[in-house]
C-alpha cells in the first residue's frame, strides 16, 4: 500500500481540489411545445432543433 513521504501543503491539497466544484445542468426551452431539456438532447416528446426525430406513441 502506497504511503506519501511527507505531508501535502494546504496549497497542493487546494489545487486538487479546484475542480471539485458542481455545476447546474443547462436546460433549454424546446421551442415547439415549451418543453425544457438539456442541451443537445432529444426533449421528451421526441424533438430536437425543431424536427421531430422520434415518434411518441403510447402503447397498452
Amino acid at each position: 500500500m502506497a504511503v506519501q513521504k511527507s505531508r501535502k501543503t494546504r496549497a497542493k491539497r487546494g489545487d486538487r481540489r479546484a475542480h471539485d466544484s458542481l455545476t447546474a445542468k443547462t436546460l433549454t426551452q424546446d421551442p415547439m411545445s415549451g418543453e425544457m431539456h438539456l442541451r443537445h438532447h432529444v426533449s421528451p416528446d421526441g424533438y430536437y432543433q425543431g424536427r421531430q426525430i422520434i415518434s411518441t406513441t403510447e402503447e397498452d
